[in-house]
């Protein structure tokens, strides 16, 4: 009873909001011509499919965001474990790393990585946001992954060390299978975080889904048929990941 009552209240909130969006663009008279959308998508010629702009931007941001999770995932793995090293110039540098990252803007680190760094090592712009974005979300995934390896008890670790099982082998078949349990939920909203700022890569004049979109809404002044495609994009990238990270969460349960 208690979830028809829900559903009934999510219904009539979701009714009341089409109601005030009809009513406003009812009030602005604007032209809707979803017909001319499509072919910045794709179309078939002589039986060819050809891409249009806003699938070459979305392939783009694809691209960018599997190797951003890719990267981000492997430098936050190295940061944790560096963090908890018995070193303390590692544990200083990785505290460094994550502490300047996480309290300074994406968009300026991905500025100073194309205007400043770039340059001197001839990256190109394509690799310069790369860079950026994995190392921002980097930086976040550190500090998730550190929380999920201290999360692991103790007395698991010198078990297994009692097995004989070299620290290798601890980690990957005990430590991080259990912290993975833990902390996918989080990892998860760390890549969708990542995917959606994938976005500020168009500042550097990267045709990305946000960029040609931009570049498509000047040219035709198709405002609101545009971003309402682009961000339907980012939505089905983003919902799409949460449930394959889902389904391999529930795998992970499964398996133990």
């Amino acid at each position: 009873m208690n979830r028809v009552k829900r559903g009934v209240k999510l219904f009539i909130f979701i009714l009341s909001i089409l109601l005030v969006f009809t009513v406003g663009y009812q009030n602005l008279e604007y032209n809707w011509q979803w017909y001319r959308v499509l072919p910045y998508l794709f179309v078939f010629k002589n039986g060819e499919f050809i891409k249009g702009l806003l699938l070459d931007g979305l392939l783009l941001t694809l691209k960018i965001s599997c190797f951003g999770l890719l990267f981000s995932f492997i430098i936050g793995l190295l940061s944790a474990f560096a963090r908890l090293s018995s070193s303390p110039v590692l544990r200083l540098v990785s505290w460094f790393y994550v502490e300047t990252i996480r309290n300074t803007p994406l968009l300026i680190q991905i500025f100073l990585m194309y205007f400043v760094i770039a340059p001197v090592f001839n990256i190109s712009a394509f690799f310069s946001a790369v860079i950026a974005l994995s190392l921002f979300e980097g930086a976040y995934s550190s500090e998730i992954i550190r929380s999920g390896i201290l999360s692991v008890s103790r007395g698991q670790y010198e078990a297994a060390q009692s097995l004989g099982l070299s620290t290798p082998v601890i980690y990957s078949k005990v430590i991080i299978p259990q912290m993975l349990r833990q902390t996918l939920p989080m990892l998860a909203g760390q890549s969708v975080s990542l995917v959606k700022d994938s976005a500020l890569v168009s500042t550097i004049s990267i045709y990305d889904l946000t960029m040609q979109g931009q570049r498509i809404v000047s040219e035709t002044f198709l405002t609101f048929e545009i971003w309402f495609t682009v961000a339907l994009c980012y939505l089905i990238i983003t919902v799409s990941l949460s449930f394959l990270i889902r389904r391999f969460e529930n795998r992970l349960k499964f398996i133990n």
